[in-house]
């Protein structure tokens, strides 16, 4: 009996670590898979919740989608790959107000604002910049 609960339980994390909310690019149409463990449908996660974590980054090692680090961390096996200077072309940051994907240059420059439906972004997102871009 006790087996079976454990087991019960440690599948119950394990989906919720894989949880996927899907969310819709408005411009484009084109339905954009956020993984890890939001809490809402504005891209907010269990590590970051304020009513200004309103994003999303798409990690370059499994071009997924994911609220913060600590959330691949917790979701994939392998490490996390920082995109080049070379690339802050790529769009890679999902605005979770207007779904609209940013080029990672659009969202170092976007004075933490989305360009598109102007909602504002963690300032202090830019902590964790070198996590996910070299400069």
């Amino acid at each position: 009996m006790l087996k079976n609960i454990i087991i019960f339980i440690t599948l119950l994390f394990f989906m919720g670590c894989n949880k996927i909310d899907k969310k819709t690019d408005t411009s484009t149409n084109k339905e954009i898979k956020v993984y890890g463990q939001t809490v809402d449908n504005e891209t907010r996660c269990v590590h970051y919740h304020t009513q200004l974590d309103i994003i999303a980054i798409k990690f370059k090692c499994c071009r997924k989608y994911y609220p913060c680090y600590k959330c691949h961390q917790e979701a994939e096996l392998h490490k996390p790959q920082v995109w080049g200077a070379t690339e802050h072309n790529q769009k890679a940051i999902l605005c979770g107000v207007c779904k609209h994907e940013l080029t990672i240059a659009e969202y170092i420059n976007s004075g933490n604002k989305c360009i598109k439906c102007k909602a504002n972004f963690n300032p202090g997102c830019s902590k964790h910049y070198h996590l996910y871009f070299e400069k």
